[in-house]
């Protein structure tokens, strides 16, 4: 994937995902939205974790009932997936990504509507290029939380 993001003095700005091996493209602009390939994009309104399709970066703490899951390599793209409603949610099974690796999806997943957080409720919007994050992301609040169970020591930070 290539992902970009601009940030400016109140955070993303503007993003762009590109898959590699497909071509497809999904962008961001902040207050105007996100697109895949020039069309409107939304997450899906799965709320139980039971109902969910998720994808994994690492082994989660607990494995979750989750109705499946993929395992599929990139923040940006599953960031995209999420908030496209391909995926439901995303498990991060320690904090491993830099900003470079998330600030694109994480902005096209706001503009979309869909939930992001640090798992141990640190700032996502960081410019520095040591710094890393375990990403949790939904496409509804509930979801979100029920995710939170598959951390190694849920409602603790990691």
């Amino acid at each position: 994937a290539t992902s970009l993001c601009v940030l400016d003095g109140d955070g993303p700005l503007v993003a762009l995902v590109v898959n590699q091996a497909t071509g497809v493209a999904t962008t961001a602009v902040r207050g105007e939205g996100a697109r895949r390939d020039g069309e409107p994009i939304a997450p899906g309104k799965v709320e139980r974790v039971e109902d969910a399709v998720v994808t994994l970066s690492g082994r989660p703490g607990q494995w979750l009932p989750w109705k499946q899951f993929r395992a599929l390599g990139s923040a940006a793209l599953n960031l995209c997936d999420v908030a496209s409603g391909a995926l439901d949610g995303l498990v991060d099974g320690g904090a491993w990504h830099a900003p470079w690796d998330y600030l694109g999806g994480l902005l096209i997943c706001r503009e979309a509507g869909a939930e992001v957080v640090d798992a141990a409720g640190r700032e996502l919007v960081v410019a520095d290029p040591d710094v890393r994050r375990q990403i949790l992301a939904a496409g509804t609040p509930a979801l979100l939380e029920d995710l939170r169970a598959a951390l190694p020591n849920p409602g603790q930070p990691v």
